[in-house]
């Protein structure tokens, strides 16, 4: 297993401000919707100034977005704590659950107010390209040293992508209203599936 260097102090403070920001992105875009939502609106919610909100984001969709790369750092963390015996994919839901069971994400549906503003600003062209640059190198070295691989090898990768969307792919059912169990029980149902090569119906 890769040796896992503690984060020092300086590490450790940008990460909580980068965090701080991005929870004050994520309670004005609930509270305002994404246009009417400004990059100095979320400094001074975070108690910056706007060049330090610069120094971590380019947008405020990039610091809504970090929500999902810090429960992904996270489920990285969960991914290499789970047993050595667990089976993969296994593993892979439960050290993805915990960070949404966290965010409150997975019981019950959120507050009708809520769910508008999530689906508003999901469906922008600038949350989507946001979305799209969120690291998930964290994860993919987790799998590879869970797996034996190096993280520079396309079955990490593979693995880490394909978690990825189907954890995504289940989000936006939830979002969507349209999951018939919570967000936990769906997920192991899928990696279950994915586990199993996805066989027919």
């Amino acid at each position: 297993m890769a040796d896992q260097r503690p984060l020092g102090l300086r590490e450790r403070k940008k990460l909580d401000t980068r965090k701080a920001l991005s929870d004050a992105a994520v309670a004005l875009m609930y509270e305002r919707g994404p246009d009417k939502v400004v990059r100095e609106d979320i400094a001074e919610r975070a108690g910056v100034s706007l060049r330090t909100f610069s120094n971590y984001f380019a947008t405020k969709y990039d610091a809504v977005a970090y929500r999902q790369e810090h429960r992904i750092r996270l489920s990285a963390e969960l991914l290499r704590q789970r047993p050595a015996d667990e089976p993969l994919w296994t593993a892979l839901a439960e050290a993805l659950i915990e960070p949404l069971r966290v965010d409150g994400v997975p019981y019950g549906q959120p507050a009708s107010d809520q769910l508008s503003a999530v689906q508003a600003w999901s469906a922008t062209p600038e949350m989507r390209t946001a979305l799209a640059r969120v690291e998930t190198d964290d994860l993919v070295k987790a799998i590879a040293e869970r797996t034996g691989t190096r993280a520079g090898e396309l079955y990490p990768q593979l693995v880490s992508d394909v978690a990825i969307a189907a954890m995504t792919t289940v989000l936006n059912r939830f979002l969507d209203e349209s999951l018939d169990k919570n967000v936990p029980a769906t997920l192991r149902e899928v990696f279950a599936g994915i586990a199993r090569g996805l066989p027919p119906q």
